[in-house]
């Protein structure tokens, strides 16, 4: 057990938020320690002050959503004084300005009956079917925390902001995920077995260019017939659909989530991009509301997710609750929180909460 790790009676520990442009120097910091292709947080100061203005903008806004709203999270330990150890992000519709592209996993039959010959051929088309479908982005924890349940949290807390203000996103959703690339950047098979045959750049540039101009510029020059897989090069072959170490965690949770794994691919690096409809995933499912009511929380094993269900003052959090639910006299269900926890999710007694329930008991 490490000093991040100490055990609790009981009342939350971890919460997760709207990030702020005053987060600037925190997010700073994690964007420094980020591995490439794992967060979508820029390093430069100007951009990552603009990207923060317009997350408040998105989150504040009373104006019906355009698409091209994106939603940046942070995650406190309260713990530590409230020190940020991660974040996350959604894009409401990536493509909004220019198609959002991948390739589509599939496989063909050919038959010849004279030869009496039957081939299954796995083939890469380039598409662009997640154009629209809002994406979970920039997940980055800090690594003292991986093995404890703030991960959780961060990826999972999304999921309910998103069903609570499902208008403002679509009924899908997608996650794209790292490929094997080399640890400084330099080398990533996919990309050098397919990209860079047409472009004449490194995978560093091309993820440059992508941030910088968008994937269509480099899908552009892609072939847009299909890409026979066993006529790639043996890493390439062996690199598709494949995960960058940084991204098993991250992946493991969308995976318990029920997103599906075994259609698209990352034009750069060959990583899996996942995708599910939104009312599928296990968070949704599992959401019900509550009651808040003032009480002793009864720490215990069973850890459930617990927000406000608000947009711009969201706020989510995991608390233990004991193996029995209270009900009210009006027979709806409740949730007894210290003044603590109610002070750090922003609701009164008598207040309205949205919970979904955690299988991972506490480490």
């Amino acid at each position: 057990m490490t000093e991040h790790e100490a055990p609790r009676q009981a009342g939350a520990r971890f919460l997760l938020r709207p990030a702020l442009p005053a987060d600037l120097a925190a997010l700073e910091r994690l964007a420094h320690e980020r591995a490439i292709g794992i967060s979508s947080l820029p390093t430069d100061s100007a951009v990552l002050l603009d990207k923060l203005e317009r997350s408040a903008q998105a989150f504040e806004s009373e104006d019906e959503a355009t698409g091209e709203e994106i939603y940046l999270f942070v995650l406190e330990d309260l713990e530590q004084g409230g020190r940020i150890i991660g974040t996350s992000g959604i894009e409401a519709s990536p493509g909004f300005q220019d198609r959002f592209y991948s390739y589509r996993s599939e496989f063909i039959v050919q038959v010849s009956e004279e030869l009496g010959t039957r081939n299954r051929i796995h083939t890469l088309h380039l598409c662009h079917d997640l154009t629209g479908v809002s994406l979970l982005t920039g997940f980055h924890i800090a690594p003292a925390y991986a093995d404890s349940l703030a991960p959780q949290l961060l990826s999972r807390g999304r999921l309910m902001f998103m069903a609570q203000q499902a208008e403002r996103f679509s009924d899908r959703v997608a996650a794209e995920n790292p490929g094997p690339a080399d640890d400084n950047g330099g080398g990533c098979p996919f990309w050098d077995g397919v990209g860079r045959r047409f472009f004449d750049m490194d995978y560093p540039s091309a993820e440059a260019l992508n941030r910088g101009q968008g994937r269509g510029s480099i899908a552009e020059l892609l072939p847009q017939s299909p890409l026979y897989v066993p006529l790639l090069d043996e890493p390439a072959q062996w690199a598709l659909g494949q995960l960058h170490p940084v991204g098993e965690l991250p992946f493991s949770i969308l995976m318990d989530e029920g997103f599906d794994t075994d259609t698209y691919v990352n034009i750069y690096d060959g990583g899996p991009t996942v995708e599910e409809r939104l009312q599928s995933l296990k968070t949704v499912r599992r959401m019900r509301s509550r009651r808040c009511v003032d009480g002793p929380l009864e720490a215990g094993p069973r850890q459930q997710l617990v927000s406000n269900g608000r947009r711009a003052d969201f706020r989510a959090t995991l608390v233990g609750v004991g193996s029995t639910t209270p009900t009210g006299a009006d027979g709806q269900q409740l949730l007894p929180l210290d003044a603590a926890t109610r002070e750090a999710l922003r609701v009164q007694p008598e207040g309205r909460l949205f919970v979904a329930a955690l299988d991972k008991e506490l480490p």
